[in-house]
């Protein structure tokens, strides 16, 4: 058989086959779907707008979550009757509320942790800078051995960092 040359009768016969597959298929198969796969999909249910909460809802919201930051079920029901609202909102302001504030928290500790560590490497660098201006004290056992006395006056951060040899040793 030489490849791309097709009959007349070849083409009926795999038509009849392809139709008889799709006929029998076709309780399983949804039609077939043309352009980018996510576009004939059947479109999502609408979600409901956001509400829109007014200052005075807000205000007292706030108020009663700087007081107690999780309400009872009766708590809740109570407030948002007071508010004109539904106790689902209520509920779920509380939840976003508090989510906001333990991101804000958190970001506080976090700014006030950098800072100690900002003040703590600066103590520490006037401490040192302090130690490099003042002389070191004379060990009586140090003024008696040689090696000792030498080690006692290293100072490698001094900014003669000139190595010399030892010798006589």
């Amino acid at each position: 058989a030489l490849p791309g040359l097709t009959f007349p009768w070849m083409e009926t016969t795999r038509r009849i086959a392809k139709d008889r597959l799709s006929a029998a298929l076709s309780p399983f198969v949804a039609t077939r779907r043309i352009g980018h796969p996510y576009q004939n999909r059947t479109p999502p249910k609408r979600k409901k707008p956001r509400t829109s909460f007014s200052r005075v809802q807000i205000c007292e919201l706030e108020k009663r979550f700087h007081r107690q930051k999780y309400l009872a079920s009766a708590e809740r029901a109570t407030l948002a009757k007071a508010l004109k609202m539904t106790d689902a909102q209520v509920k779920t302001w509380f939840q976003n509320r508090r989510t906001k504030w333990r991101r804000q928290t958190a970001e506080e500790r976090e700014a006030e942790r950098q800072q100690a560590n900002r003040l703590m490497l600066h103590l520490q660098q006037e401490a040192f800078q302090k130690s490099l201006a003042q002389p070191l004290p004379q060990d009586p056992l140090c003024m008696h051995n040689s090696s000792l006395y030498a080690l006692q006056n290293l100072q490698p951060w001094a900014e003669d960092n000139k190595v010399t040899s030892v010798s006589g040793v």
